[in-house]
């Protein structure tokens, strides 16, 4: 079990603008996900890897595979308060879920810098 964040890359984002994004998306792709997958992944000890896409559409099809799949998925938009316009997609979460499931569709991206 584990929780993948992809980032947008794109956005250049100040760490701790980044590390507040990342926050929702693993809260919000908890919330999302069914309660056996929940327990599961608070059992494993909530493990949790940060990605990089190089763009919003990138997280898009991501998105819609990890969905297609059946896997829980939260997609972040910014309230845009601070560093980026409102609605600003900057980051996505695919899970808490089986790590093969989620490998099939991130298993070969980088981990964010």
């Amino acid at each position: 079990m584990k929780q993948v964040i992809i980032v947008n890359e794109s956005l250049k984002l100040p760490k701790g603008k980044l590390a507040a994004q990342v926050a929702h998306a693993a809260v919000q792709g908890f919330i999302n996900a069914s309660t056996g997958a929940k327990s599961r992944w608070l059992k494993a000890g909530m493990p949790k890897v940060v990605l990089r896409a190089e763009s919003e559409n990138e997280l898009f099809e991501l998105e819609s595979r990890a969905s297609s799949d059946g896997l829980p998925v939260a997609l972040i938009r910014d309230a845009g308060h601070t560093v980026v316009k409102p609605g600003t997609v900057t980051c996505l979460a695919i899970g808490p879920a089986e790590d093969e499931a989620i490998d099939n569709i991130t298993g070969t991206m980088k981990l964010v810098r």
